[in-house]
């Protein structure tokens, strides 16, 4: 099941720790250390959900699973690194490409603004710095504990930034952020593929087994009448990044309800084709660390 606490690994001592290291050591350093770093979690930490995706979604042998865990925590922490690198101003230092950007541009000349929805594949923060040429504001939404985390890592770092946050809070004011960036022909970046306790969800076939998605950031979209477009920013190498984005598409909004949960229904089912094409292109930077099918059984 795709259901989380909200609560993220990695704590304030060790950003800080890593943005001491691309300050003093260098990049090349700091990818080292995280290589030794990733030999550690791979020994100690908790790898049920990791393995059962390269074992059992991807048929990998034992072997190959586990090396390819591994790699996983490997380049996650290169993607960590290089986005506080980013936000420290070094976005010279990387590449990119911009695989359907024209479609962003399309959705910013409709003057509706729209929904970018990503998943925890890649990075999303990278996304918010590589859509500087669109000619409009880029939000992520962001759960409240990370959002003050980040503010105590980074401090005036964070002004620099060429994207707002919206920091997703328990009285649901963030929504009218939401509305307001709209208003302002703004995107607003969501994640598709995890959701809170109590949150309505859609259960589908996902990469040959059952798993629930949110159907909130897709219905936030059909509400709203504004198009959204499924992006997502991987890691080609070690200084270059692939951006995508799917052309943007503007969801109805039936008056009836069982009409409309069919419609939802749809829609996710849309988004999962989109993440399972990523996926399948990119299998080593799926970061869900925790159990998100229906029935995981190593």
């Amino acid at each position: 099941m795709s259901e989380w606490s909200g609560k993220s690994r990695g704590g304030v001592w060790g950003y800080r720790f890593f943005i001491f290291l691309i300050r003093h050591a260098g990049t090349k350093v700091v990818y080292l250390f995280i290589r030794v770093v990733a030999v550690y979690f791979l020994v100690f930490s908790k790898k049920a959900p990791i393995y059962f995706y390269f074992r059992n979604i991807h048929g990998y042998n034992r072997w190959k699973a586990i090396r390819s865990i591994y790699q996983n925590y490997c380049i996650l922490g290169e993607v960590l690194v290089d986005k506080v690198m980013v936000l420290n101003g070094m976005a010279s230092r990387f590449t990119y490409s911009f695989e359907g950007e024209e479609y962003l541009q399309e959705m910013s000349n409709g003057g509706k603004g729209g929904i970018l929805i990503g998943a925890h594949i890649g990075t999303r923060e990278m996304a918010g710095q590589l859509l500087e040429r669109i000619n409009s504001r880029i939000n992520i939404v962001m759960l409240e504990a990370e959002h003050e985390k980040i503010l105590k890592v980074m401090g005036d770092i964070i002004e620099k930034r060429s994207f707002n946050i919206i920091p997703h809070k328990d009285d649901y004011s963030h929504l009218f952020q939401i509305s307001e960036a709209f208003k302002n022909n703004e995107f607003v970046v969501l994640h598709g593929d995890r959701y809170l306790p109590g949150t309505n969800t859609v259960s589908t076939g996902f990469l040959g087994k059952q798993a629930k998605f949110p159907s909130g950031p897709l219905y936030l979209a059909s509400k709203n009448k504004v198009p959204v477009s499924f992006v997502y920013t991987l890691k080609d190498s070690p200084t270059h990044y692939h951006f995508y984005a799917t052309p943007g598409k503007l969801f109805p909004y039936p008056s009836k309800l069982k009409t409309r949960k069919l419609l939802i229904k749809g829609m996710v089912d849309e988004y999962v084709s989109s993440l399972e094409n990523i996926i399948s292109k990119y299998p080593l930077q799926w970061f869900n660390y925790h159990h998100f099918w229906e029935k995981e059984t190593a």
